[in-house]
């Protein structure tokens, strides 16, 4: 017999996790009647909705930082192509950017994005392209100093063909770490999500330069089937 943390049974038929099917529709591609019918059966969608988080990515930066520690009270964070704001939601609380931890340090998240989003409290949002000219800079301004780290979920519009996306994810991620090699403080770190796939070999060469430690890590909430994993570069050379 299964009980529950109140020690009721859960095993009648009304406790049953139900899987949701979801019904061909005209006009709909198969892939899209796939995807939707995944979305509304995955526990991380149903837990960020009931928890108050933007998106399932929230549980991706949870898993990582309980790993590697890195949102800390106190820390300096960049957060870019932040959109819905999943992993800044995650951020404030660990780095205490709305000082509720008493004697702690209060540190301070800074989003950036193309697309205008909902404030969220204890962050600070930017409409910005980071790869303008002058945005580094203009980043520093905003956070008062060199950032403790920059971490980026951003991924290109899928083209649909599967070495396409790669290349573009990881021309992107080197993007978003030259952009990290010039904001950070020594000692930083940088986070990317970047698709296994055979280019990314680069990517790692050119961390390993610039960081003390490379690793690569695929946490529990990014789906199995999927090519996503994560690189944590820690301890910037300067």
């Amino acid at each position: 017999m299964n009980k529950g943390p109140d020690g009721k049974n859960t095993s009648g038929r009304g406790q049953r996790d139900l899987t949701i099917r979801v019904k061909s529709a005209r006009g709909r591609k198969a892939s899209s009647t796939r995807w939707l019918q995944r979305q509304l059966n995955d526990p991380y969608v149903k837990r960020a909705q009931a928890e108050g988080y933007r998106g399932r990515a929230a549980y991706k930066i949870m898993e990582v930082d309980d790993k590697f520690r890195f949102l800390v009270p106190g820390a300096r964070i960049v957060d870019l192509g932040c959109a819905p704001g999943g992993w800044v939601q995650v951020a404030v609380p660990r780095i205490n950017a709305l000082g509720e931890k008493s004697g702690k340090a209060i540190g301070t998240i800074l989003g950036i994005d193309l697309q205008e989003m909902e404030p969220i409290s204890g962050a600070t949002l930017h409409q910005l392209d980071f790869m303008a000219e002058g945005a580094d800079e203009q980043v520093k301004e905003w956070l008062g100093g060199p950032a403790d780290v920059v971490m980026s979920d951003m991924a290109a519009s899928s083209s649909g063909h599967k070495q396409t996306d790669h290349l573009r994810i990881i021309s992107l991620c080197e993007a978003a770490a030259y952009f990290a090699f010039d904001v950070l403080e020594v000692g930083g770190t940088f986070v990317s999500k970047v698709l296994a796939g055979g280019a990314e070999g680069e990517l790692q060469k050119l961390l390993k330069q610039r960081f003390t430690k490379v690793s690569n890590v695929k946490p529990p909430a990014s789906r199995s089937d999927s090519s996503e994993k994560f690189v944590v570069a820690t301890g910037f050379r300067g």
